[in-house]
Order: C-alpha cells, then sequence, then structure tokens
C-alpha cells in the first residue's frame, strides 16, 4: 500500500503529516541538545567537587597521604574525576552524532519535502489551467452556437417576410450560414480541448500525484528509520562508557577495600615517633636527718652524670604530661626542634635528597667532560671554552653538596646516638626488676633468690647510689616469718619477642615460646611468668601477648 494510490486525494493530510515528522525530529534533536548541556554541567560540577576536596599540598609534602585512608580518599576523588570524564565523553558523543547529524538531516529533509510540494502544486496549475481553457473553449461553443441559431432564426424570418429584399435575404442567409460555421469550429476546438484536458487529468491523477505522494512517503519513512537510529545512539552513547564507568566503580570498590587501620596505626607511629624515654620514677629524698643529708645524684631536680639532658626538672616536666600545651620551637636547619626519632628521619631524608642532587651534579660534569673532549677533537661541532662557566658552575655545586652532605651526615650520627642514649637510659631503668611479690612461687630457691636479692638491696641503699641505681624504687623488707602459699598461673601468654634474662630477677624467653601467667604487670612494664621447662621470672609485658584465664 502507498500513499500515491490510497491518498490521491488526501493531498493536505499527507502536507500536515509530514510537516509534522520534519517538528518531531526538530524537538528531539532539541531535547538532545538539551541533555547534552545536562551532561556537561553535571560533569562540570563533578570536577569542581572533585577539585575543591583534593589536598592542597603535593603528595611528598603531605604527612597524611601516607595513610591508607587517605590514599583510599584520593583514589575515589580520581575515580569520580574519570567518571566526570566519561559524562564528557557522552555529551560529546551526543553532540557529534545526534545534534549535529540529524539537524543536518532535518534541513535535508526540509529542502526535499519544499522541491516535492512544489512540483505537485506545478502540476496542480498546469491541470486548472488546462481546466480553464476548457471552460473557456466551452463557453465560447456555447456562444457560437446561440449566435448561429439567432442568424438561423433571422436568416428564416426574412426569407418569409415579403417586404424583404433579396438582398437582405441573401444577406442573412450568409450571416447564418458564417455563424453555423463559427459554431462547428468552437464545437470542434471544444471537443479537442476536452480530450486534451481529460488526458492531463488522468496523468495527473493516475501518473503525476501518485509519483509525488510515493516520493513524499518514501521521504517520509527514511526520516522516521534515521529519527529512530538518533534514538538508538542515545543509548548507544551510555553503553559506549558502561565498561570504563564499571571500572571506575569496581576501582572505588578496591579503594574502600584498601583502608587497613592497623597499618594506619603504624604509619602514625612512624610519623611521630618521638624517641624520648619515658619519665623515670620520681626518687625518694630523705628529708628526716637534714644535718648530714647531701647531694644525691638521684635527686629529681639534680642532673644524673652523663644525662644532663634526660634529667633535668625542664625536661622532666615537659615530657611528664603529654596532654600539656606544646610550647613554641625556634625551627633549625639540624632539626633538634623535634624529637629524636622524628629529627633521625628528616635528616636521613635530607641527606637522600643531597645524595640525589649530588649524583646528579657529578652525572652534569661527566657529560660536560665528554663534550668539552669532543669540541677539541671536533672544533666545527662548538667551543670548548664555552663550557667552562657550566664546568665551574657544576664544580662549585658538587663542593657545596659535599659539604652539605657530610654536615647531615654529623648531625645524622648525633641524632642515632640520642635515640640509642634514650633506648638504653629506658631499658636502664628496668634493668633489676622490682622485688617480687610477698606471694613468691612455691620454688624455694628463687624465694632464697629473692631474700637474698632484697639483702644485696638493702645494702646497696647504704651505698652511694650510683648511675645505674638512680632509678631503683624503694624496698621494703619483708618479715623472713611471713608464711609462703604456693601460687598457681592465673593465665599463659605468648613471647613476642627473644628476651635475654641477664638481669636479677629476670628469666630468659624465646620469640614463640608457650609461658604461663604467674602475675600481672603492677604497672612497672614488667611481668612474671613461668617457663615450662621450669624457673620463673619477669619479662617486659611489651614482649608477651596475654590471656587470663
Amino acid at each position: 500500500m502507498d500513499w500515491g494510490t490510497e491518498l490521491w486525494d488526501q493531498f493536505d493530510v499527507i502536507e500536515r503529516h509530514t510537516q509534522w515528522g520534519l517538528d518531531l525530529l526538530d524537538r528531539y534533536v532539541k531535547f538532545v541538545k538539551e541533555r547534552t548541556e545536562v551532561e556537561q554541567a553535571y560533569a562540570k560540577q563533578l570536577r569542581s567537587l572533585v577539585k575543591k576536596y583534593l589536598p592542597k599540598r603535593p603528595a611528598k609534602d603531605d604527612p597524611e597521604s601516607k595513610f591508607s585512608q587517605q590514599q583510599s580518599f584520593l583514589q575515589i576523588l580520581q575515580e569520580v574525576n574519570d567518571f566526570a570524564g566519561q559524562r564528557e565523553l557522552v555529551a560529546e558523543n551526543l553532540s557529534l552524532r545526534v545534534c549535529l547529524e540529524l539537524a543536518k538531516y532535518s534541513q535535508e529533509m526540509k529542502q526535499e519535502r519544499k522541491m516535492h510540494f512544489q512540483e505537485g502544486r506545478r502540476a496542480q496549475q498546469q491541470l486548472e489551467s488546462g481546466f480553464k481553457q476548457l471552460e473557456n473553449s466551452k463557453r465560447k461553443f456555447e456562444r457560437d452556437c446561440r449566435e448561429a441559431e439567432k442568424a438561423a432564426q433571422t436568416a428564416e424570418r426574412l426569407d418569409q417576410d415579403i417586404n424583404a429584399t433579396k438582398a437582405d435575404v441573401e444577406k442573412a442567409k450568409q450571416q447564418a450560414h458564417l455563424r453555423s460555421h463559427m459554431a462547428e469550429e468552437s464545437k470542434n476546438e471544444y471537443a479537442a480541448q476536452l480530450q486534451r484536458f481529460n488526458r492531463d487529468q488522468a496523468h495527473f491523477y493516475f501518473s503525476q500525484m501518485p509519483q509525488i505522494f510515493d516520493k513524499l512517503q518514501d521521504m517520509d519513512e527514511r526520516r522516521a528509520t534515521h529519527l529512530g537510529a538518533g534514538y538508538g545512539l542515545l543509548s548507544e552513547a551510555e553503553l559506549q562508557v558502561v565498561p570504563i564507568i564499571a571500572k571506575c566503580l569496581e576501582g572505588m570498590k578496591v579503594a574502600a577495600a584498601a583502608v587497613d587501620a592497623k597499618n594506619d596505626s603504624q604509619v602514625l607511629i612512624e610519623l611521630h615517633k618521638s624517641g624520648f624515654a619515658r619519665p623515670s620514677d620520681v626518687e625518694f629524698e630523705d628529708f628526716s636527718q637534714p644535718m648530714n643529708r647531701a647531694p644525691s645524684d638521684s635527686s629529681l631536680g639534680t642532673p644524673s652524670e652523663g644525662r644532663p639532658e634526660l634529667r633535668g626538672p625542664a625536661r622532666s616536666r615537659a615530657k611528664r604530661w603529654p596532654f600539656g600545651k606544646k610550647n613554641k620551637t625556634v625551627v633549625t636547619e639540624d632539626f633538634s626542634h623535634l624529637p629524636p626519632e622524628q629529627q633521625r628521619k628528616r635528616l636521613q631524608q635530607q641527606l637522600e635528597d643531597r645524595n640525589r642532587e649530588l649524583q646528579k651534579e657529578v652525572d652534569q660534569r661527566e657529560a660536560l667532560k665528554k663534550m668539552k673532549d669532543v669540541y677539541e677533537k671536533t672544533p666545527q661541532m662548538g667551543d670548548p671554552a664555552s663550557l667552562e662557566p657550566r664546568i665551574t658552575e657544576t664544580l662549585n655545586n658538587i663542593e657545596r653538596l659535599k659539604l652539605e652532605v657530610q654536615k647531615y651526615e654529623a648531625w645524622l650520627v648525633e641524632a642515632e646516638s640520642r635515640v640509642l642514649s634514650n633506648r638504653g637510659d629506658s631499658l636502664s631503668r628496668h634493668a633489676r626488676p622490682p622485688e617480687p611479690p610477698a606471694s613468691a612461687p612455691p620454688d624455694s630457691s628463687s624465694s632464697s633468690n629473692s631474700n637474698s636479692g632484697s639483702q644485696d638491696n638493702k645494702e646497696s641503699s647504704e651505698e652511694p647510689p650510683s648511675e645505674e641505681g638512680q632509678d631503683t624504687p624503694i624496698y621494703t623488707e619483708f618479715d623472713e616469718d611471713f608464711e609462703e602459699e604456693p601460687a598457681s598461673p592465673i593465665g599463659h601468654c605468648v613471647a613476642i619477642y627473644h628476651f635475654e634474662g641477664s638481669s636479677e630477677g629476670t628469666i630468659s624467653m624465646a620469640e614463640g615460646e608457650d609461658l604461663s601467667l604467674m602475675e600481672e604487670d603492677k604497672g612497672d612494664g614488667w611481668t612474671r611468668v613461668r617457663r615450662k621447662q621450669g624457673g620463673e621470672g619477669y619479662v617486659p609485658t611489651s614482649y608477651l601477648r596475654v590471656t587470663l584465664n
């Protein structure tokens, strides 16, 4: 079925329908254009959002970038930025493949439709012109027939009139004959015009207009097909970016799974571990004998020999209260304003940077030397003297960097010794374990060792305090008749690290060894344990993983 056959008399309907189809095409182009603007605005807002939340400082200068939480957040921002790029790609594809192409196609369709309707109107005008000619020939034939009839009646009347002359009668008969001849010619002309019009009308309705209507039908079907393809491009533009968007979403899932709370805790330790030793115990100062009292090295306000920087009142006060207000510090080149551990890390970083710069300058010097040798062998390639300023500058930079490397190496050695001294001081305060409690282990030898240890401590208290004993707690004599009760394990523990129990009251343990927990940490950092093969003693609490019964 086609329009030329079925809609031969619906010229106005076809005209309205084809105009509606072109209007629909233009509406869809406008819709896609506005959709493109929405996508572009969405992508722009996403990029602005990402830019707003990106860190202002470079990653190498931002300590927070070392945390997995921050790294995951930055990865999510990057994925959102990539997602915005895909939205921009969708907008670009829609703009190029839909808006521009369909808008151009719409203009072509309008021109083609206009051409077809102009052709149809010309054919109709020609038919109307033929019909007017037919009507004119018909009216002329009618008029000539009336004139011929009138002339015949006049000739007949004169012929019967006895008063009419023969000349008048002959003249009337000639006029009637002329009119009759003219009527016959008008009849023949009308018949020919009628035949010609009927032929043109049949050609118009059965051939010419059906062809034009079929062309309009073909144009409209092509327009509809093209519009359907444009509908498909809307989803195709989305499907093209689905794999990349899926990767972006998968990247966000990976970033979420990459958050490692334990690792972040270790990073915080590495970033901010000061290296300072914990405050030592406050020493007992005996004021009961003021006359015999002499300055003691164990006094809180008296610096201990060999360690003035760790025992001063100001330093003890500054590090004794972790939540105290921080004093303003002056930044120094050797980073001495930082805690020992942080100072060591910063110096190590500076030393590595200087070594890299030094190696770069050395490589540049070698390259300049080779270039100078080439210039000397082939002067046409360049003037060797032109390289002298750069070689001199490079040598000066090398000397300067070597001095800086030496300077930072010296500072690093001091910082490392400072860290080691703080660690040693922290261990020295616990070199002698606390006196075993009254409830001694069932082992008699352990009990005797404890009593002898207490006797040694009493004797040592009468001697001048030594450097190692300045942090030793004040012991109390126990009644030798105190009744001992056998102790049972209150839990078990596993040694996390190896420990060599070389001090009195301590016990050695191997990494991973299972031990019986005999007594919990009383706050001094030591825990009493029993080995499976026998023997009890104190080990550092931080070396154990404890489980109570």
